[in-house]
């Protein structure tokens, strides 16, 4: 009963108690209205990915995306890429509930694996494009450093890895700046202050954002050299690394 009473309406029919957010449960189900709502130009990161991935994915090409949820970014790739031979697109996600949602929105015929298991201990093959779509923000951050030369090792030479990522302003005036606007942001959304407030506090020790120059610093710790930002909006950015 106690339990009961400590969880908080997020938005969506989806329910969190505080620093205790989960992808389990019925999250999946109501995961990407949630996420599109939550996001700004949500979907027009899956656009960029996939228009970027034409310059990395070609026949025999390995593809990876990490924290794949519901597969959206892998199946768009699939579709983009189903004219081209042999080519092995992996979506991993830890939260079965998670896969099995991914399993059921992905045509069999794309021909996607879609697995459960961690990304940080997951054992890759050599790819040409590894895609972190919000994700590594999940990450423990005394891990992230060993997750991004994972990554850097598990490309090939001219291959490429894409991140969005939530990011924490440089300094604390800019960071009230961020939240204020995001916050409007999701009034917008049709987001009520009590349901922005129970996300906000199911969150705290879950999602963990790093500043752009904290993830440029990951980056570059991890051998990658050509580094550019390809979106930016608010305290939301997308990165592309190519070693």
């Amino acid at each position: 009963m106690g339990e009961k009473q400590n969880l908080e309406s997020v938005g969506e029919e989806i329910v969190a108690k505080e620093a205790a957010w989960s992808f389990g449960g019925a999250t999946p189900k109501n995961f990407n209205e949630h996420v599109r709502r939550s996001v700004p130009y949500y979907e027009d990161g899956h656009e960029l990915i996939v228009k970027l991935s034409d310059y990395f994915i070609k026949d025999g090409s390995v593809c990876y995306d990490l924290g794949t949820s519901t597969g959206k970014v892998i199946k768009f790739l699939a579709e983009r890429h189903k004219h081209r031979s042999n080519v092995k697109l992996v979506g991993i996600d830890s939260q079965v509930e998670m896969v099995t949602e991914a399993k059921e929105m992905t045509p069999p015929e794309l021909n996607v694996e879609l697995i459960v298991d961690d990304i940080v201990t997951h054992q890759y093959q050599k790819a040409d494009l590894i895609v972190s779509y919000y994700t590594l923000q999940f990450v423990k951050p005394h891990l992230r450093q060993f997750m991004l030369n994972k990554i850097f090792e598990t490309l090939n030479w001219g291959g490429a890895f894409i991140m969005f990522e939530k990011v924490r302003a440089c300094d604390a005036r800019f960071q009230d700046i961020m939240q204020t606007l995001y916050t409007d942001y999701k009034i917008e959304q049709g987001y009520s202050s009590e349901e922005i407030i129970a996300k906000t506090k199911s969150l705290k020790g879950v999602l963990e954002p790093f500043s752009t120059q904290g993830n440029l610093d990951l980056l570059k710790r991890a051998g990658f050299v050509d580094i550019m930002t390809v979106f930016k909006h608010i305290c939301f950015e997308g990165i592309i690394a190519i070693k």
